[in-house]
């Protein structure tokens, strides 16, 4: 995982780079930087309105007694929208934005609660303790991601 990470981590701010160059190339510093500046602002904009609406979505999952799986992961993937929108670059805002659309976002949480549900082991509390447990905590209510 370290490996993965750090290749990312070098990977990422090289095709950066090339695509700053050849971009920039191509239509100027001041429209690069208008760009970059704009795409900043619009992202931020984006963030705040789903990361509203999805925060709204878990607390009618929660006044519903159900588990807000699906809202919590839309949650995760807006905040990772907002983090890459924040670096400035080409490659980073496009996943940033794809992040923000919702169909896209659907897609990669239905992937990420495939993985995450073969990685999930739930085990039930030994008979006859389900009741106590259930009074103290919620941690025996299955996950269906």
């Amino acid at each position: 995982m370290f490996l993965k990470l750090l290749i990312l981590f070098i990977l990422v701010p090289i095709v950066e780079l090339i695509l700053f160059l050849s971009i920039g190339v191509r239509i100027g510093l001041p429209a690069t930087l208008g760009i970059i500046l704009l795409t900043a602002l619009i992202g931020a904009a984006l963030t705040k309105s789903q990361g509203a609406r999805a925060l709204s979505s878990f607390r009618e999952a929660m006044a519903r007694g159900e588990l807000p799986h699906r809202e919590a992961l839309d949650g995760l993937l807006i905040l990772l929208a907002g983090a890459v929108l924040l670096t400035p670059g080409f490659l980073t805002d496009t996943v940033g934005f794809l992040l923000l659309f919702s169909p896209t976002r659907e897609t990669i949480r239905n992937q990420l609660g495939s993985y995450l549900k073969g990685r999930i082991q739930i085990i039930d509390p030994p008979p006859g303790t389900r009741d106590s447990a259930a009074q103290h905590s919620k941690d025996t209510d299955f996950i269906d991601i």
